[in-house]
């Protein structure tokens, strides 16, 4: 998972304003540090994402995304 699509994901799943403050605040039991920091020590964004759908309780229906109909 690239970076980008991290962010795409959290911002759809937790609103774009919320996302930063959460991905900054939130400290990631599995790795004891805020998702912003588990990113910059190198963390894949995946095991990331992951960890913060399991500690928010994201159901799995909704961690890869919404359906978005293709484009024309």
């Amino acid at each position: 998972m690239r970076l980008s699509r991290f962010w795409f994901l959290m911002e759809e799943e937790f609103g774009s304003g919320y996302a930063h403050v959460l991905a900054g605040s939130l400290v990631l039991s599995d790795y004891q540090k805020t998702a912003l920091q588990a990113l910059d020590a190198g963390v894949s964004p995946r095991d990331v994402w992951e960890a913060v759908c399991d500690q928010q309780d994201v159901p799995a229906s909704r961690r890869l995304g919404r359906d978005l109909p293709p484009k024309r």
